[in-house]
């Protein structure tokens, strides 16, 4: 059977679109009026250009979570692997996610394995997402492998919301406090110091840096903002270089506080993947070629790549990710606990749950001293404005006594 993409009308006039499966566009067209629909166009999903639109799109974290979740449910419910996106396609709330289902299901329908139609979407369905299905299929445990991937995606969702969440605050109280400076360097502080300026007593340093910043401003902030955007995108150009991107990852993982951070994010990236993937049966070259993809810095994908090689001639996997001193102690340690017990992937995935832990209160604790630190530059620049407005008061006060 094929998914065919369709446009009818119902008895009342009212046009509709949807997903129909049938085995000729002929007998889909028989199905639509056997519902009671006047079918205006009906044409295969991958025909008519849906199918590559569908191999475009990127599935949202939640909505991949959620329907990892359902697809593991109706697994081990006992249903078949159609059967399955059979069921997810009829409760798919977007027309977007049916026409992928409906794309992975004609796929499967044509004599191809899960992994095999997966593969032709990889912008929904990332690397970790279709080897594990892969390793799912081989050992026959897919619905516990596709319960896992769930959880690791529901972890990663929850890891990047209560981020974005603890930085709302302070990106607020930036923007707010910008805009306060700017519209005081623009609008108040020009009307102000135009009536010292008409004096003939000279003005102190502070004022006369302010007014030449307030000009500035009014006559070349538009122009300051557009630099700032160009250099923003001239930057991620730039950074499509593997050789620059490469120095400024290493640049960015040698700061203090930030680096550290990076380097345990990527680290509990890669050790959820490998606990995965070693838990599916994935050969440990394979993992760890899929758990360098999952990983953002480059010197950190780097050492990966070195470690695979040693791997490859025998060494340990704690030996050879540790060789690189890239990678936090706590994972090295972990995996030779594994290693010395044989529970690597259970010990992997207790290590990425206690970094994310890590992750999660550093995040608290540098956004909660991020606050007062923004509100201190706030006022600092408030401060300096209205020492600069003064002075110069204060001076005709003086000499007025």
């Amino acid at each position: 059977m094929t998914a065919f993409r369709y446009r009818a009308v119902d008895p009342a006039g009212k046009e509709t679109a949807g997903v129909i499966e049938a085995d000729t566009g002929k007998a889909a067209r028989g199905l639509l009026r056997e519902r009671g629909l006047f079918p205006l166009e009906v044409a295969s999903v991958a025909q008519d250009g849906g199918g590559n639109k569908a191999a475009r799109r990127k599935l949202r974290d939640a909505d991949l979570t959620l329907l990892t979740r359902q697809w593991a449910t109706l697994l081990a419910s006992g249903l078949t692997v159609e059967q399955a996106l059979a069921a997810l396609i009829e409760q798919a709330e977007t027309e977007g996610l049916r026409q992928l289902l409906a794309g992975v299901r004609s796929e499967i329908l044509a004599g191809y394995s899960l992994r095999a139609a997966l593969d032709r979407y990889p912008q929904a369905f990332s690397t970790l997402y279709r080897a594990s299905v892969a390793a799912g299929e081989k050992s026959g445990e897919l619905a516990r492998v596709m319960n896992q991937l769930a959880d690791y995606l529901d972890r990663s969702h929850a890891l990047r919301t209560k981020t974005l969440q603890a930085l709302l605050y302070p990106a607020i109280v930036a923007s707010v406090a910008l805009m306060v400076i700017v519209g005081l360097m623009t609008y108040v502080v020009p009307q102000v110091v135009s009536v010292f300026q008409q004096g003939k007593q000279a003005l102190p340093l502070l004022t006369r840096v302010l007014i030449v910043v307030s000009a500035l401003l009014r006559e070349w902030g538009w122009l300051m903002v557009l630099a700032v955007v160009g250099a923003v995108f001239a930057g991620r150009a730039a950074l499509r270089d593997s050789t620059l991107k490469r120095r400024w990852d290493a640049w960015l993982l040698r700061l203090p506080l930030l680096g550290r951070h990076l380097r345990t994010l990527d680290a509990t990236r890669f050790a959820s993947t490998l606990s995965i993937l070693a838990g599916s049966g994935v050969p440990l070259l394979s993992a760890l070629d899929a758990g360098r993809q999952v990983i953002s810095r480059l010197p950190l994908a780097d050492a990966v790549a070195t470690a695979a090689e040693r791997v490859r001639e025998g060494q340990p996997l704690s030996r050879a990710l540790g060789a690189s001193r890239q990678f936090p102690p706590l994972l090295i340690h972990m995996i030779a606990n594994g290693e010395a017990t044989g529970r690597v992937d259970e010990l992997l995935d207790r290590a990425a749950r206690l970094q994310q832990a890590e992750l999660e209160n550093r995040t608290a604790t540098l956004t909660a001293l991020l606050e007062p630190v923004l509100l201190l530059a706030m006022g600092g620049f408030v401060l300096l404005i209205v020492m600069a407005v003064m002075q110069p008061i204060i001076e005709i006060n003086t000499l007025m006594k």
